[in-house]
């Protein structure tokens, strides 16, 4: 029997099923299977009835959703049209990649796994469900899985047995060749120039949008710093409504791209045209030729923790006993623990890696930087504008990520600091941007309420829906909001008092910390229980719940599970499933973030 040849196409957000499927790849190499790996909406659909062998790595995103990258491959697997049973001569394995933080937990590998078999496919073992709340993050569960997954290919492919592997310490062929041009200066900076009017923006095709204001909007003596963002998209045909999120890529601070070129001895200006060496397509984002700088700033994650691959990468590179024995470490699923202690619970960016493991790094070849380094991954914030109020106008609400762990260097959050960085008062600051729909839907009829819950930065997306709904003359809305003090990050107050005074908007505040005993948004729900239950059961209101994933969101929906039972006269199981019906009807709608 001849060796098979094998198919591992990925849905990521993120990075993190990306980052598996590229792993898998190189432990099919290593094995000198012939493979390949694509995006699953890069991959013509209809080419699965011929394929004999696929992984499927998928994340799941938001409320159960499939990442951005695979939401067409995944319209046409649920066609009704599809006959049963088509797919009988695929062997297929499936990953998910999820949080259990959020209620629906690795749904779209669940639900792939039913469809498929659905389909007719032979699953080769379990579906493997990592969870990125474990201590050990996704590994705890792909690193047994994957032993697994070639256990069964071994046994269903009795010829791999006669294969001899490369050696672990062997580097594999870079995906890539830097081609360095002499005496090539870099031209103009023309990507953050304004283009002609364009028609779609995306990913591949963002539009730099002039950030016009950038103010905090807490307290000076306040612990977190929060920024009021706001952009003119004039001239993009950039169109968006209540619930939708703006996409923005960030780019690496000067200082760590100086430190990355002086660490690898790489001249930033130095100019290069890179050539893919199995002749498939270079990154689109990279131009051509591109200079390191620009590679540095705007392209590699050497801002991120690194994954496991990162530290098995390094280590075919070490010369040095001491590093090599630490990085192989690292590698081995013996010393995840170490690495976890190492590398996630401080959080060391690579970049610190580096600098910790000097001769290794000097032995870097630049034609491995891209398998080295993912490329910076884009950031969603909930808009909190309405083109009905402000046109031409995009407003964000930031808060800063800083945060201390055992290293002496305070952590930042990439994309946080890169925009609270960037000040219009010194000159033009142009932010690549591009929108695409949210999570949340609000209500087209005129008369149906809305109850929104949004305490802190969770409050973006409702400034959104009360502009959005005064200018269309819906006035039936109530929101609950909570901070910390009434005096420092009580965000756009004047706004909610003006939307009051107008007879506009229902308030309801909760200053956790402006009193002895802590009082949160939960809390408020249940004081105003004849209200909601009113709005809800007599008036169809719809709920709405927006902020941090950790505790408020299940805090806020058993308070109001509180407010079906006292005000409905309901038993506890019949306001579980009030609340379960809700949600199916989209009358109960989440989005929170970890």
């Amino acid at each position: 029997m001849s060796l098979p040849t094998l198919l591992v196409l990925y849905g990521s957000q993120t990075g993190t099923a990306q980052d598996t499927a590229q792993r898998i790849v190189r432990q099919a190499l290593r094995r000198r299977l012939q493979v390949q790996a694509l995006p699953l909406d890069n991959y013509n659909v209809v080419n699965l009835i011929s394929e004999s062998l696929v992984v499927f790595v998928c994340a799941t995103t938001g409320q159960g959703e499939p990442p951005d990258n695979m939401k067409n491959f995944w319209r046409f697997l649920f066609r009704k049209s599809l006959p049963v049973g088509s797919l009988c001569q695929l062997d297929c394995a499936i990953v998910g990649l999820g949080d259990s933080s959020y209620p629906k937990f690795n749904f779209v590998a669940k639900k792939l796994h039913k469809r498929l078999l659905h389909l007719g496919a032979n699953l080769l073992l379990p579906v493997g469900l990592a969870d990125d709340q474990h201590d050990l993050g996704s590994d705890a569960v792909i690193e047994p899985w994957l032993t697994s997954f070639w256990d069964r290919l071994l046994a269903v492919y009795p010829s791999l047995a006669d294969v001899i592997p490369l050696r672990e310490d062997e580097p594999l062929p870079p995906s890539y060749t830097f081609h360095f041009l002499e005496d090539v200066k870099e031209k103009t900076d023309d990507r953050l120039r304004i283009p002609a009017e364009q028609t779609v923006q995306s990913h591949s095709c963002p539009f730099p949008a002039r950030m016009v204001s950038n103010r905090r909007v807490t307290d000076a003596s306040h612990f977190q710093d929060v920024r009021h963002i706001e952009f003119d998209i004039t001239g993009s045909n950039i169109e968006f409504a209540a619930g939708d999120v703006v996409v923005i890529r960030p780019c690496n601070a000067p200082e760590d791209v100086q430190q990355f070129c002086q660490l690898l001895g790489l001249d930033p200006e130095a100019t290069f045209i890179l050539r893919a060496t199995d002749n498939s397509a270079v990154p689109t984002r990279l131009p051509q030729p591109c200079t390191v700088r620009h590679l540095v700033e705007s392209y590699l994650d050497i801002a991120a923790v690194p994954r496991r691959s990162f530290f098995e990468l390094l280590s075919t590179f070490a010369t040095n006993e001491l590093e090599r024995d630490k990085l192989l470490e690292f590698s081995s699923a013996a010393g995840q623990n170490e690495l976890h202690s190492y590398c996630n619970q401080p959080r060391r960016t690579a970049l610190e890696v580096l600098a910790d493991f000097p001769h290794t790094t000097s032995e870097l070849k630049v034609d491995y930087l891209l398998d080295l380094f993912p490329d910076i991954q884009p950031r969603f914030f909930s808009i909190a504008s309405s083109l009905q109020a402000q046109p031409h106008r995009l407003h964000i609400l930031v808060a800063v990520v800083h945060y201390k762990t055992k290293l002496y260097k305070p952590r930042r959050g990439l994309c946080s600091n890169w925009l609270a960085s960037l000040d219009p008062a010194q000159g033009e600051m142009y932010v690549p941007l591009w929108v695409k729909k949210g999570s949340l839907k609000f209500p087209k009829e005129k008369d149906t309420p809305v109850i929104m819950v949004g305490p802190g930065t969770g409050v973006a997306p409702f400034r959104s829906a009360l502009q959005e709904r005064i200018a269309e003359g819906k006035t039936a809305n109530v929101l609950f909001f909570g901070c910390r003090s009434v005096h420092k990050d009580f965000y756009f107050r004047s706004e909610w008092e003006e939307m009051m005074e107008a007879g506009h908007l229902t308030l309801f505040t909760a200053f956790s910390r402006d009193q002895e005993d802590k009082v949160y948004v939960q809390h408020r729900v249940r004081e105003n229980a004849g209200l909601l239950w009113d709005l809800i059961a007599n008036k169809s209101a719809c709920f709405y719940i927006a902020g941090n994933a950790k505790q408020m969101p299940a805090s806020v929906s058993d308070a109001l599970k509180e407010v079906f039972q006292q005000e409905g006269g309901m038993s506890a199981e019949e306001a579980e499933q009030m609340l379960v019906t809700m949600e199916r009807t989209s009358r109960l709608q989440c989005e929170t973030w970890s």
